[in-house]
């Protein structure tokens, strides 16, 4: 692979999100915004020789907002698209901040609750629902019979679900 191409996906590529949210957010339409971030890593490409300094994220968002700002002055004199129409307004994906500290909140209290069930049970827990093995390979992991791995992680679940507030003992039907 070419050096200036892995020096520009190393340095560019990770600020990729950041350069649409911008986009998004000035020209207020999703295809337009993808159009542009096309353009500014196009352009910022071309211009790598011309980058000095560690603040790649600054600089890329510089030729995004003066691409976007190009294509707003092209388009506004042209009568094609006018920022001030009803419902114009790019919609607020961010969270509100009751729902980012009930989030949190849960989360904690989830992590808490796996912290304190047996280990054997915690293991297999955490093997497939934040790692995401298959019974089989948690089975190969520990070392026991599928079967096990699939009455461990009954068990495991209706723990949670008591250690939680849920509903009482979950009942599973295991072939």
């Amino acid at each position: 692979m070419d050096t200036k191409v892995r020096i520009f996906e190393l340095t560019m590529w990770p600020h990729m999100r950041a350069a649409y949210n911008l986009a998004r957010w000035l020209v207020r339409n999703d295809h337009d915004a993808e159009d542009i971030v096309q353009e500014s890593f196009l352009k910022a490409y071309k211009a790598q020789e011309s980058f000095r300094g560690n603040e790649a994220r600054t600089w890329m968002l510089s030729i995004v907002r003066n691409t976007a700002m190009d294509f707003l002055r092209r388009y506004k004199s042209s009568g094609t698209i006018t920022l001030d129409q009803p419902g114009f307004e790019p919609e607020d994906d961010s969270p509100d901040a009751e729902r980012v500290l009930l989030e949190r909140s849960r989360r904690d209290q989830l992590r808490r609750a796996i912290s304190r069930l047996e280990p054997e049970f915690r293991e297999a827990l955490v093997l497939r629902e934040i790692e995401g093995l298959s019974y089989k390979q948690i089975a190969a992991v520990l070392n026991i019979p599928m079967g096990t791995v699939m009455s461990r992680l009954s068990r495991a679940r209706n723990q949670l679900l008591v250690e939680l507030g849920g509903s009482k003992e979950v009942q599973h039907d295991l072939p």
